[in-house]
């Protein structure tokens, strides 16, 4: 499906989020130097395993208010936090107010989160079923450009215009909360919107309490949510264990050796390289590919993934080979790639039309928990050798896999 085909609504959101993802990657790398340099290594390592802990409220909070009172106004509630903290945060660099800073960057976080399940349910409710997996693969290359030109842009900007960049994120953020308060349209089903006139604020966290207790009593579900944690833990080792391995464990090496021209890479500039294929082949495959397996049911998707991420993630153990490392990294990012943009189809799919919200939000539990666990590899590289964790994340991969195949025994789409 042609994006000159699509909604209007997600049109201005696909430009609208694509351009905030690219400021968003332009600070959001650095923040952790950035508090390091203000307020020491100790406290930022406290104060940085903050923000996942806003990210679960902020997504429980959105996703299921979104089914009450609808899509649209949780978005410009979510993108208006954003707007107000980042003219804030810009406030407190001019005045050298760290806590403040620090403040700022939890309420940006907590915009985002309350925005983001609301987001990928409109973009449910208004996607045929046929075109879902294209429309998110989309959002998702959007999103990736701005993940690989961030950061490269951001390392100028942040460092010596920090306040300016602040100030223009925050200027973007007003345009594009104008924009979904003039030109997008409320897609939720009317049934619990209809109710929320009645609810006094008690009764609306009571109902909120009993719609995600129901949904995480959902067997077919709580498989989907496990999966993703085991596939989560998998996929985070690039930027874990694996740039460990790649730095401690493989020598400097050329990469180019012809005649009287070569080049020479050591362990961090080999890891630098292979996160800029990951980026780069995400901008540049999600799209092809989810076109090329779109008649594969999504349950094989997420197979294909399992074996791809974890036999690629598997087989570095065995090497130190540059060329090698750059060919498994092909492997295992096409596991990433194949899996990104059924994660939310199958929600579209299997989540009740009025209940969207609250299961998007729900769903995004698997990055959450999958990212707090993922860093055990690094705690159990004390004890073990490379092989054996590499191992340890295929067993995961694969464990992924077979809790998927037991999902789709008990639901068919």
């Amino acid at each position: 499906m042609k994006i000159r085909q699509w909604n209007r609504s997600l049109k201005i959101r696909l430009a609208g989020e694509g351009i905030f993802n690219l400021f968003y990657w332009m600070y959001f790398p650095f923040m952790a130097i950035y508090f390091s340099d203000v307020l020491g290594n100790a406290v930022t390592g406290a104060l940085m395993s903050i923000p996942p802990l806003v990210s679960i409220i902020g997504n429980i909070i959105g996703g299921n208010i979104s089914d009450y009172i609808g899509r649209r106004i949780i978005m410009i509630i979510g993108s208006s936090i954003q707007t107000l903290m980042f003219a804030l945060f810009a406030l407190s660099v001019i005045y050298d107010n760290h806590w403040l800073s620090y403040g700022c960057f939890l309420g940006i976080s907590l915009g985002g989160t309350i925005y983001s399940p609301a987001s990928s349910a409109m973009v449910a409710d208004l996607a045929e079923k046929s075109d879902r997996r294209e429309i998110f693969a989309t959002f998702i290359t959007a999103n990736n450009v701005g993940a690989v030109l961030g950061p490269v842009i951001g390392s100028f900007f942040f460092f010596n215009y920090l306040s300016g960049l602040l100030w223009v994120c925050t200027f973007i953020m007003v345009i594009y909360t104008t924009l979904i308060l003039l030109y997008i349209k409320e897609s939720v089903p009317t049934l619990k919107r209809e109710e929320i006139g009645i609810k006094t604020i008690p009764k609306l966290i009571s109902n909120q309490l009993y719609d995600y207790w129901f949904v995480l009593k959902d067997k077919i579900f709580f498989q989907y949510i496990i999966g993703g944690v085991l596939a989560v833990i998998a996929i985070m080792q690039l930027d874990l264990y694996f740039a460990y391995y790649i730095t401690s464990y493989v020598p400097a090496q050329d990469l180019f050796n012809f005649n009287n021209w070569r080049l020479s890479l050591n362990g961090k500039e080999i890891l630098g390289l292979i996160l800029g294929i990951n980026g780069l082949l995400f901008v540049f495959f999600v799209l092809p590919v989810t076109k090329w397996l779109k008649g594969w049911t999504d349950r094989n998707v997420f197979i294909l993934s399992a074996i791809l991420a974890g036999g690629g993630m598997f087989l570095v153990g065995f090497t130190t080979n540059i060329w090698i490392l750059l060919l498994l990294t092909i492997i295992f990012t096409f596991g990433e790639i194949v899996r990104a943009p059924v994660i939310k189809n199958f929600i579209a799919d299997y989540a009740p039309d009025n209940s969207r919200g609250t299961y998007m939000g729900a769903a995004d539990l698997q990055f959450t928990i999958g990212r707090f666990l993922a860093p055990l590899t690094l705690f159990l590289s004390e004890w073990m050798n490379p092989l054996s964790i590499f191992s340890i994340i295929l067993l995961a991969a694969f464990f992924s896999g077979f809790m998927y195949i037991r999902l789709y025994k008990h639901y068919t789409p």
